[in-house]
């Protein structure tokens, strides 16, 4: 690079000019302590970049020289509030929890002689207890219920013949019950949280034995009132007896015709065995701490998840200038209201479509001060996706309430405008490439003026299924599309925003994974962006985080008691891609950088040279506005404006 300063002749064929001509270069004579200063730095520097970064140009847009940052962006999936503490395994300081999760893994695997029947842990005098209370509810059929208790349930081993029954699994009889009764957030001013007496929720009373969880349980099923909304909307008071539904075999085949019609009752039944198991199983694993454990856990993970979520987005990430949320329960917004993270550093701004019964709503903060003319567009992005998928015959991108959510806003120092959107993608990421794709084509059509900024969970895969999007194919799609993320046109597929496994403790034992199996069966993978147009940024920096201060531990599942989200947050520094504006010495070193085989070779050479052609310009009584070095697309700029 230095020799470069004196003539580019030798390496630059066809070039017989200097890049400064004789005069300048007297004018401005180079020492020799300088020059061979040049030479050991410049040396450095090259060899640095291709040992320890080779081929990856986004290493150059950060540090002590880099573009001043534009603006700063986070997103976090914040994954809805979790009533099942034992769900997932979670990094937990208390050796007792690692040892009770052990010991459920190896029970559930390894019975041996635990593996009893049904009939001694349900007992016959409780299920003719639970027909008595069917039959006076008025459940149909409580006698071919009966019939099934004696031929196939009260002999099955409870757990290779019951809990891991796939069969079982599949007809939903355990899952169902618990799907809609586990946790009931009523519709009463103010509004309560009802549980089902069982392990795998935050239920508060003693569960210290069997005898002790069916005496709750027959209470809770047939005598506990709740105010809550149907599915038409409407208000009204319900016994949790009558919130139970039919299990169609149109929906779940692997369910008789037969057992449709009784489906009521049966799942009834097989979902008080199911809890009499677990709590029977946590007795004799562990009887005097598994209680005081989960009531630890709800605390951090259920009680206090929003104060702990806000405390984060108030402390760690409040410098930032805007914060993309993800399945967000609306409980949040009232408690950050009240918080330092709305009161003093946020603007926060949700849709007018939120959906409140699935708690899985994108949010927008925008820092106080820094934007005005807030404007939701979501509904006009939908609109205008349907109609270009009807036109084509096609199907619009796949969204529910709460999902996606857009607005334009106005930047107030520069009067910069932008369009916003943050989304969460389904479990597959089927829906990420549409919903992209429609907030795309609106922005081109209807804000093509704007910066665009999205922030999404993306749902993507490192190793994907035939069912899954893959992350490589992602980003070559947003390439493809003229478009950036923070992790760059090419991100590296082992670089996980998330890291969980599902425990024995829930009902889909299928999903269930080893703690020892984790880091092969677990979901770990690339799954959280924010994406821009490529014209408009380039990266300064992004980071990961998955415990609530600033750090990302590879290899730590989560959540954490510190940290209750399965998804890490990304935080990135964007910076405005320049608008090259070249003069001769600039134009002879990207002709250089042109000819380099290493991308960071080639933007260093560059660099060494632009850098001191500026400073001597600026000598010169010059302006130098916006200059940059491009290679491959691997750009810099050093100064926006550089006045003398």
């Amino acid at each position: 690079c230095m020799s470069l300063r004196k003539s580019t002749k030798e390496q630059l064929p066809g070039v017989t000019t200097g890049i400064m001509g004789e005069k300048e270069a007297k004018a401005y004579p180079e020492k020799e302590g300088s020059k061979k200063a040049g030479y050991i730095i410049g040396a450095l520097i090259i060899v640095m970049m291709v040992v320890l970064y080779p081929g990856n140009s986004d290493m150059f847009t950060s540090g002590p020289k880099g573009p001043p940052e534009d603006l700063s962006a986070v997103t976090w999936n914040m994954a809805a509030i979790n009533n099942n503490p034992f769900e997932y395994w979670i990094t937990n300081d208390d050796p007792k929890y690692g040892q009770l999760m052990e010991d459920v893994s190896e029970f559930i695997n390894n019975p041996g002689d635990k593996d009893v029947p049904v009939s001694a842990v349900f007992t016959p005098a409780m299920f003719e207890e639970l027909c008595t209370a069917m039959t006076a509810a008025g459940f149909k059929d409580v006698d071919q219920v009966k019939t099934r208790w004696e031929t196939e349930y009260k002999d099955r081993k409870i757990i290779s013949e019951f809990i891991k029954d796939g069969t079982l699994g599949k007809k939903r009889l355990a899952s169902m019950p618990d799907r809609y009764t586990n946790t009931i957030i009523t519709a009463d001013i103010p509004a309560r949280t009802v549980t089902r007496p069982t392990v795998i929720n935050c239920y508060d009373d003693d569960l210290g034995s069997v005898e002790k969880w069916w005496q709750a349980w027959k209470k809770f099923v047939f005598e506990t009132e709740v105010v809550v909304k149907d599915r038409k909307g409407e208000v009204g008071s319900k016994k949790i007896k009558d919130m139970f539904s039919p299990i169609k075999n149109s929906k779940y085949p692997a369910i008789t015709v037969e057992e449709e019609a009784i489906s009521i009752p049966l799942q009834t039944m097989c979902g008080a065995i199911f809890d009499a198991i677990l709590v029977h199983m946590m007795t004799v694993l562990a009887p005097d701490s598994w209680q005081g454990l989960r009531t630890g856990m709800c605390d951090k993970l259920n009680r206090k998840k929003n104060h702990r979520t806000v405390e984060i987005l108030e402390t760690t990430y409040k410098d930032a200038d805007i914060q993309f949320l993800q399945e967000v329960a609306a409980t949040f917004i009232d408690a950050a209201g009240a918080r330092p993270l709305v009161t003093t550093h946020f603007d926060l701004h949700y849709p007018l479509a939120i959906d409140k019964d699935r708690n899985q709503n994108s949010l927008i903060l925008l820092k106080k001060g820094m934007f005005t003319d807030v404007e939701e567009v979501t509904a006009k992005v939908i609109q205008k996706d349907a109609e270009a998928a009807a036109a084509a015959g096609k199907e619009a991108a796949p969204l529910s309430n709460g999902d996606l959510f857009v607005v334009f806003a106005t930047r107030v120092k520069d009067n910069a405008k932008f369009i916003l959107a943050s989304f969460h993608g389904d479990t597959n990421g089927l829906a990420t490439i549409p919903v992209v794709t429609a907030v795309k084509n609106f922005a081109m059509a209807e804000a093509s003026d704007r910066y665009m900024l999205f922030g999404m969970d993306a749902n993507t895969y490192e190793t994907p299924s035939k069912d899954q999007q893959g992350v490589t194919p992602f980003a070559s799609w947003y390439t493809s599309e003229k478009m950036n993320s923070c992790y760059g046109p090419t991100p590296n597929p082992k670089n996980y925003t998330t890291f969980h496994a599902r425990t024995y403790l829930q009902p889909q034992l299928n999903k269930a994974i080893k703690y020892s199996e984790k880091d092969v069966k677990g979901d770990k993978n690339p799954k959280d962006f924010i994406v821009f147009w490529d014209k408009d940024y380039i990266v300064r920096s992004t980071t990961k985080d998955n415990t609530g201060a600033g750090v990302y531990t590879e290899g730590m599942v989560f959540p954490t008691l510190a940290f209750p989200s399965d998804h890490g947050i990304t935080w990135t520094s964007l910076a405005l891609k320049p608008a090259v504006d070249l003069g001769k010495p600039t134009s002879l070193a990207i002709d250089f950088a042109r000819r380099a085989e290493r991308r960071l070779v080639a933007v260093a050479c560059a660099l060494w040279l632009c850098e001191d052609e500026v400073a001597r310009a600026a000598r010169r009584g010059r302006t130098v506005s916006r200059h940059a070095c491009t290679q491959h697309g691997a750009q810099y700029s050093f100064f926006k404006t550089f006045e003398a």
